[in-house]
């Protein structure tokens, strides 16, 4: 009987060592992570995410490292610049681990090595640039900083992928100086433009000016073109019309000259009559005179239409020196106190 508790204890150990050995050899990585394997205490292999076996009582997980994109977040810290200005910077640091059994044993603590190593090289490109330079040029700070921590963690097997400043913060008195000088090139900047404005104004107002002056002036020389063109027309219908008549004349046709002296003399009565600056108007005291100048006007009429016969011919003399006219060849008014042509006495004009 003890026999037998004997085996039955020695097969619950067995099972129980079994269990264990099992336990010990058998490991599932996550995706993401890497296990290091270490045997007798030394670096071995690395069991990729998955179901991974050791050796058991040989073999060991040493370091659980996950090689996925991490980021650390640096605290906020005091540098200051090439001109002596004191400003507190922050960033975040985003990096890779690329070989696990590097990051593993080149570093006792990586995390720290890491917000270490971006905190001192943070002072040194801070150091080296001015404070305008500084809060204008983040790209170049990022870039820099970058490439000097990537150079740095190479013998780590981590790979820096980014590093972003998050705030830069000026101290309190050069915030507000920084602030009126802004106001300050602002306001100039928008006097500058409203001067530019004002200026474009003024030349786009001239310009039309200029456009309305020449507009006017082209205007101008076309009326005088057309004044010209019609004073030269009216010119030559009078040289015609004269031409007409002397040709009349020598023909011994009369009527023509007549016609044109009542039409001279019918114009001087008018112009005598509308003249702004006369006083008095000369009024024919006979009518017959006048009547005998339409009578001729209107026998020239039929001749030149065909209405009747040929058209009488009279003697040389104006209408108004006709037979009874009031005109110098009657003495009409010598003795009466008339005019030299037989009309009456000048009257006031109404």
């Amino acid at each position: 009987m003890d026999l037998s508790i004997g085996l039955s204890a020695f097969a619950v150990a067995l099972a129980v060592l079994v269990v264990v050995t099992l336990a010990i050899g058998i490991n599932i990585v996550p995706q993401g992570h890497v296990y290091t394997v270490e045997r007798f205490g030394r670096y071995a292999r690395s069991l990729e995410s998955g179901l991974g076996l050791i050796v058991p009582y040989v073999e060991r997980i040493g370091r659980r490292v996950n090689v996925m994109e991490q980021v650390i977040d640096v605290p906020s810290q005091q540098a200051f610049t090439r001109d002596n200005a004191g400003v507190t910077i922050d960033a975040v640091v985003f990096y890779q681990v690329l070989d696990p059994a590097r990051a593993s044993y080149e570093v006792s603590n990586l995390e720290v090595a890491m917000m270490t190593l971006t905190m001192t090289n943070i002072r040194t490109v801070v150091g080296s640039m001015d404070l305008d330079q500084l809060l204008s040029h983040r790209d170049e700070i990022n870039e820099r900083l970058l490439r000097v921590m990537d150079a740095a963690a190479s013998p780590w097997g981590v790979k820096m992928t980014r590093i972003e400043i998050k705030d830069i913060v000026p101290p309190a008195d050069l915030a507000g100086a920084m602030a009126r000088q802004m106001k300050a090139e602002r306001e100039k900047r928008a006097s500058v433009l409203e001067a530019e404005g004002a200026r474009q104004a003024e030349i786009l107002r001239a310009e039309g000016r200029k456009q309305s002056a020449i507009l006017e002036a082209e205007g101008r020389r076309e009326a005088a073109f057309r004044d010209a063109e019609a004073r030269e027309r009216g010119a030559e219908a009078e040289a015609r019309a004269t031409a007409l008549v002397s040709e009349a004349i020598g023909k011994g046709d009369l009527a023509a000259a007549n016609f044109l002296v009542a039409e001279k003399y019918i114009e001087a009565v008018r112009a005598i009559a509308t003249a702004p600056n006369q006083r008095v108007v000369v009024v024919p005291i006979e009518a017959a005179a006048l009547a005998g100048t339409l009578g001729g006007i209107a026998e020239i009429t039929r001749s030149v239409f065909g209405e009747g016969g040929p058209p009488r011919t009279r003697s040389g003399l104006p209408p108004s020196a006709g037979p009874g006219s009031g005109g110098i060849a009657s003495g009409a008014g010598a003795g009466t106190g008339g005019t030299p042509w037989g009309g009456a006495a000048p009257v006031p004009k109404a």
